[in-house]
């Protein structure tokens, strides 16, 4: 089955909290249809992530012939949940998710605790028929004792496969020395969305971050993340060195998946640029499409 490429809209954050509505435009100018949102401050914007609300996002979506196929909230709070929720099946979006908010993973009492709500937040999802999903960084690739399962594998083992699916951002598990390719595999069942990046050729890190860049016996903290994380280490999607065509085939038997959709945390170039130079490089790989 072909997937259907969207982007996810933090990459053109900075363009979208100056002007929301004329930003859309212009990525659905370039060509993208299927977006993901990313909304990080849930507390106080029941919305993804730019203070609109949901009547008007939905008629400006719909005259642009644009669509939600998901959603980053954080913080993910249960008492906030109802709210959010409401917000996008106003939109017709169909699920959420979450990424950066629950590492370090710390301990397993710990990991059992975060999984617990992970489940929580899946069964209120799946009572509204929505789905929920799980957003990893190179931090699951960390195992709590050697040669034991890693991070990743004990949130997957650890919680409820009906109600707790995969968004999988192949990118950071290349980072975290892991193949991505054997998780798509191993978890095609669960897997809903699949998160591109690339990375340069020329890039001034090695691309497993263990290798000299973060200890990987040591918790990686919200700081460590943000304080390695270099910009040059990001290239638009298809002109890098990730093998994203052996990707599209790994996942094109998951019967969940849908959508592979296109984030660029840094660029050299002006954001919308960024976005239309990967759109270009990616019409080289087959088993996709755009409508």
């Amino acid at each position: 089955m072909a997937m259907k490429v969207g982007i996810q809209l933090y990459s053109v954050r900075n363009a979208l909290a100056e002007d929301p509505y004329g930003t859309l435009a212009k990525v659905a100018d370039i060509g993208f249809k299927y977006l993901e949102a990313a909304n990080h401050d849930a507390d106080n914007d029941d919305g993804v992530g730019f203070g609109v609300p949901a009547d008007k996002l939905r008629k400006s979506l719909a005259d642009l012939g644009m669509s939600i196929v998901g959603s980053h909230i954080n913080p993910l709070k249960l008492e906030r949940l109802p709210a959010v929720l409401d917000y996008h099946q106003e939109l017709g979006n169909k699920q959420i998710g979450c990424d950066t908010e629950f590492y370090p993973y710390k301990d397993m009492d710990y990991l059992k605790r975060r999984c617990d709500l992970f489940n929580k937040v899946g069964e209120m999802c799946k009572e509204r028929g929505m789905r929920y999903y799980y957003h990893n960084h190179y931090m699951e690739c960390q195992r709590f004792e050697e040669g034991g399962p890693t991070i990743y594998e004990m949130v997957m083992e650890n919680t409820d496969p009906s109600l707790v699916f995969c968004e999988l951002d192949t990118y950071w598990f290349f980072r975290g020395g892991v193949n991505p390719i054997d998780y798509i595999k191993k978890y095609k069942d669960r897997l809903v969305l699949i998160h591109q990046k690339d990375f340069p050729e020329n890039a001034p890190q090695p691309i497993n971050m263990y290798d000299g860049i973060v200890d990987h016996g040591k918790e990686v903290t919200r700081e460590i993340f943000r304080d390695t994380k270099d910009p040059l280490c990001f290239t638009e999607i298809g002109t890098g060195i990730l093998p994203i065509q052996d990707i599209i085939n790994a996942a094109s038997d998951a019967p969940h998946q849908e959508y592979i959709v296109l984030e660029q945390d840094f660029t050299q170039l002006p954001e919308l640029e960024s976005i239309k130079r990967s759109m270009d490089a990616f019409h080289k790989f087959n088993g996709i499409e755009w409508a």
